[in-house]
């Protein structure tokens, strides 16, 4: 016999507690674009493709995160974007929502739609494309090595996200090409990134005003179809993310910090990682051989949860020097170890 599916519910998600939003179903959340903040984004996104002469405009639709689902041309935006109370749940699970401001979401929506362009017409298959980004077959890979000062690549996103995958590096140079202003035509002279903006450029007006050969518009991953609850999107979301996620490290530092009592006067554990920050690095990097720009970049994070959590030294500088230099080469050893066998070690 067929299991019967749930009725679906209909809730006010101002009236409920939080104990029970997180029990309710995504679909049953009955989330919409229309009439929200999202609706304008969109609107300001359009606007911006008709002033750049170009006639395609990529459905967006609510979904679980940003994405573009490979080849099809359309927007998924997270929920939680569709409602403020959803968006502040999702800071205080995840410490913050990625697209939440006007700035950012459009940089997002811009990023999504060089990838929807894309596929739209199928660029990737051109042979200029793939001279200037790569091939389009390339395998994703779980990480990749960035170079932060390199003028090959636009700068949109974070983590010079245009290194990551040649459909990456034309999503971002399309974003970039598309921002009001044309602020690329100063920023980006005398980079090797130009002519890829150029290209760009060039690649619009010759497709600007056709159709998209492909039309098919599967909006994969719907918000309106997640059975899941809130409470266990956020499970999984949390240890999906594992070492990306910002909080994934506290256990370790509370090992090693305390946190700060308004009675006792101890040394802020930031400001010790920051005092010994060269010292730090430089150890970890003889003993993992990881370049120093990673390690430094996590000793960042490292700090910034040190604010975040309120720690303090409450050991002797060398106890604390040796546990945290070894901590972080347990963490730079896993990453190590993590991105050999991404690359089919």
């Amino acid at each position: 016999m067929a299991k019967t599916e749930k009725k679906r519910m209909s809730v006010s998600i101002d009236e409920l507690s939080e104990e029970e939003l997180l029990g309710v179903r995504i679909r049953d959340l009955n989330l919409s674009i229309k009439g929200t903040v999202l609706e304008e984004r969109i609107a300001q996104l359009y606007r911006e493709l008709d002033e750049s002469g170009i006639l395609f405009r990529p459905p967006c639709y609510l979904t679980d995160e940003w994405l573009v689902p490979d080849g099809i041309p359309v927007v998924g935006i997270p929920f939680y974007l569709a409602h403020p109370r959803l968006t502040l749940l999702e800071k205080k699970k995840m410490l913050e929502a990625e697209g939440d401001t006007d700035t950012w979401c459009m940089q997002l929506l811009r990023h999504e739609t060089g990838h929807a362009i894309n596929y739209a017409y199928s660029l990737h298959r051109r042979t200029r494309w793939r001279e200037l980004f790569g091939p389009f077959t390339k395998p994703y890979l779980s990480t990749y090595t960035a170079q932060p000062y390199s003028h090959r690549y636009v700068v949109h996103l974070a983590d010079n996200y245009a290194q990551a995958h040649p459909d990456e590096d034309f999503a971002e140079t399309f974003a970039v090409w598309l921002a009001p202003g044309r602020t690329w035509e100063e920023k980006y002279r005398g980079w090797p990134a130009m002519k890829k903006i150029l290209y760009v450029d060039h690649l619009m007006s010759s497709v600007g005003t056709r159709r998209p050969d492909v039309t098919t518009h599967r909006m994969l991953w719907a918000a309106e179809r997640m059975r899941s609850t809130l409470k266990d999107y956020y499970e999984r979301k949390r240890q999906s993310l594992r070492e990306d996620f910002h909080g994934y490290y506290d256990l370790g530092l509370l090992r090693i910090f305390t946190v700060r009592s308004g009675t006792e006067r101890h040394k802020k554990a930031a400001h010790f990682l920051g005092k010994h920050r060269r010292h730090i690095i430089n150890s970890v990097s003889m003993w993992t051989m990881q370049r120093k720009f990673d390690i430094d970049k996590l000793v960042t994070r490292l700090r910034q949860r040190c604010i975040d959590l309120g720690l303090s030294v409450y050991k002797s500088d060398a106890e604390t020097m040796f546990e945290t230099a070894a901590f972080i080469t347990a963490i730079m050893g896993k990453l190590q170890r993590f991105d050999w066998k991404s690359e089919g070690g």
